[in-house]
């Protein structure tokens, strides 16, 4: 099979020729339709990322696809299941094998490449704003980078939660696609952004992914007993936060992994994943993906995300069939 490998870390991604895997007790094969990108495929490429395999590996987090066969004693779903999971790595690639119970099974109508942009972008800004920043009804969300993967989930969530979504993104293309994800108030990352959010009444909760300047900024215009969550650094610039800024204002620095809560809380990843599931048969979700490429583009796909030219998700389609 065709899978895309880096061979070391910072070296390009290239298409190889793999042997299929074959899963080991409690695994499922899943047949890849479809392979969601993430910015941490972007780290895994330079070996920044936080949990990345060693080289030689394949890239691609998350995927959708079918399952067609399973190890002994796997209690997951049976072959012939259509399914999304998160793989960790090796999604880029005609197979992958996962853990029988790392895989979410899909509703009948939700198409393969909404599937594979799912899990990672929706289960972060469900689970840290009701888990962590545990936001409430009438709150204000301050969300930077909001037409990104992650930002634009977490205008759409948190709007079902009841809060009210200011949503900073660069340029108006950006800021239109946050609109209409059900922002009530938009900002473009080039403005003022502590005065812009001061005259709005300030934020309650924080949602970053972005860091650098837009976090310290963000930091000032943050309410007295405000929450900030620490969500990924698209920037590049990881922030220093001045601790008396933290005590003057009762202010809360919330850090949050989502792949961390496989390990010590699936649980919680598994009923977060439920009623996101729920609220896409009701309705009342609406991925956005910007992209689909096929796998033999599947670098262009990355360079969309490194130089900030898609919205929402990106989504390679690896089965053509």
């Amino acid at each position: 099979m065709k899978s895309l490998q880096i061979s070391d870390f910072g070296s390009l991604p290239a298409l190889v020729d793999t042997p299929e895997p074959q899963p080991g007790p409690g695994e499922v094969r899943i047949r890849v339709t479809a392979c969601g990108l993430n910015f941490a495929d972007l780290l895994m490429i330079d070996g920044t990322y936080q949990d990345c395999p060693r080289p030689p590996f394949t890239l691609g987090m998350e995927v959708a696809g079918t399952v067609d066969a399973a190890g002994p004693g796997t209690a997951g779903p049976p072959p012939g299941t259509r399914v999304a999971a998160f793989a960790g790595s090796g999604g880029l690639a005609g197979h992958v094998c996962v853990p029988g119970s790392a895989c979410v099974v899909l509703p009948d109508g939700m198409p393969f490449e909404q599937a594979a942009g799912f899990l990672v972008a929706y289960g972060t800004s469900h689970l840290a704003l009701t888990h962590r920043a545990r936001i409430q009804p009438g709150e204000t969300l301050l969300v930077l980078g909001a037409a990104g993967g992650v930002g634009l989930t977490a205008v759409e969530v948190g709007k079902i939660l009841g809060a009210r979504v200011i949503a900073v993104a660069r340029g108006q293309d950006k800021l239109a696609v946050a609109a209409r994800a059900g922002a009530d108030h938009l900002i473009d990352a080039t403005a003022d952004l502590r005065a812009e959010v001061k005259a709005l009444g300030g934020a309650d909760v924080v949602y970053d992914a972005v860091g650098g300047d837009l976090f310290q900024a963000a930091l000032r215009a943050t309410r007295p007993d405000g929450r900030l969550l620490a969500i990924g650094f698209a920037s590049g610039k990881v922030p220093q936060v001045p601790a008396n800024h933290l005590l003057v204002k009762n202010l809360t620095l919330i850090g949050f992994y989502w792949g961390g809560y496989r390990t010590f809380r699936p649980d919680l990843l598994s009923a977060s994943l439920a009623e996101l599931m729920r609220w896409y048969e009701a309705g009342r979700l609406h991925p956005h993906v910007s992209h689909v490429l096929p796998l033999e583009r599947a670098t262009e796909g990355l360079a969309l995300l490194r130089d900030r030219r898609s919205t929402g998700k990106v989504v390679i389609r690896v089965d053509q069939q």
